[in-house]
């Protein structure tokens, strides 16, 4: 397996990569979300590439980029023995070189759900992925829809900038106990761990309720509240019941697929997790 620091190297080693090319972008500290990404990639590509930049330009100013979780030499096991064939670890510097001045923003998809929640924090996303994907230059690039409105904002920057990538959206993964994967679930203490299984149990129970004939949206969003507010650890961010597509707050009857998404708040930790309702 290749690491490569700098663009130069990348370059160099991709020039000579067998495709197709999957990329899998991370921050790092991965988990079984991060590998199911490989192994969907392993399935479709010739070649996969991993990145591990954790990217200051999506943190907001009192969030936790310095104290985000780092295990360099950890990942790099992980995903040699997953089968990357190239790791890509660039600096901030050579992310963000002297003078940089460039941003993307994807203003249809940002100004609900995370996008209000952390101002900035999807551009940043944003221009990251669009400096990866032209870095890399990959036939396909992975995601987990555990983010679902990342997914979205990418695949609607992929479509809207006319590159020739295939954005591939992968379900979540779940530990045993029904939490869902996440480099930040190792800042809960047990208790708050506990507690945050309250988020799937939420989204079951509105995700049986509408599988049984129950539209109402906000009915299906009060059924995750109940489940979630049981917990006394637990402070509510938002629950939402929005379109799938446009992310837009739906009232009434659902009528078409929706995306029941949620942030949770243990302590200074937050966490995401969703389902989509088909009718």
């Amino acid at each position: 397996m290749i690491v490569a620091r700098t663009l130069a190297a990348l370059r160099d080693a991709r020039r000579d990569a067998r495709g197709p090319v999957g990329l899998v972008p991370t921050m790092g500290y991965l988990h079984q979300g991060h590998l199911s990404l490989v192994h969907a990639a392993k399935a479709e590509c010739e070649s996969v590439y991993a990145s591990i930049f954790v990217n200051p330009t999506q943190f907001g100013p009192h969030e936790d980029f310095a104290k985000y979780p780092r295990d360099e030499a950890r990942d790099l096991e992980m995903l040699e023995s997953a089968g990357v064939s190239l790791v890509f670890i660039p600096s901030v510097e050579e992310m963000y070189p002297a003078g940089d001045a460039t941003r993307i923003s994807v203003d249809a998809l940002t100004g609900v759900l995370e996008g209000a929640r952390r101002p900035g924090h999807f551009v940043g996303v944003a221009t990251v992925v669009a400096k990866l994907l032209n870095a890399v230059q990959p036939d396909r690039s992975y995601f987990g829809q555990k983010d679902a409105q990342q997914l979205a904002v990418i695949r609607r920057m992929v479509r809207d900038l006319l590159l020739p990538i295939e954005v591939v959206g992968c379900p979540i993964i779940r530990d045993d106990d029904g939490l869902a994967c996440s480099s930040r679930n190792v800042y809960l203490a047990p208790e708050q761990r506990q507690a945050a299984l309250s988020l799937s149990r939420g989204l079951r129970a509105a995700e049986h309720a509408f599988a049984a004939g129950l539209r109402d949206a906000e009915a299906l969003r009060t059924i995750v509240r109940t489940q979630i507010l049981a917990e006394p650890l637990a402070a509510i961010d938002y629950v939402s019941l929005a379109d799938a597509d446009s992310l837009a707050e739906l009232e009434g009857s659902v009528q078409g697929p929706a995306l029941l998404s949620l942030v949770v708040g243990f302590g200074p930790t937050h966490l995401l997790d969703n389902v989509t309702l088909v009718p």
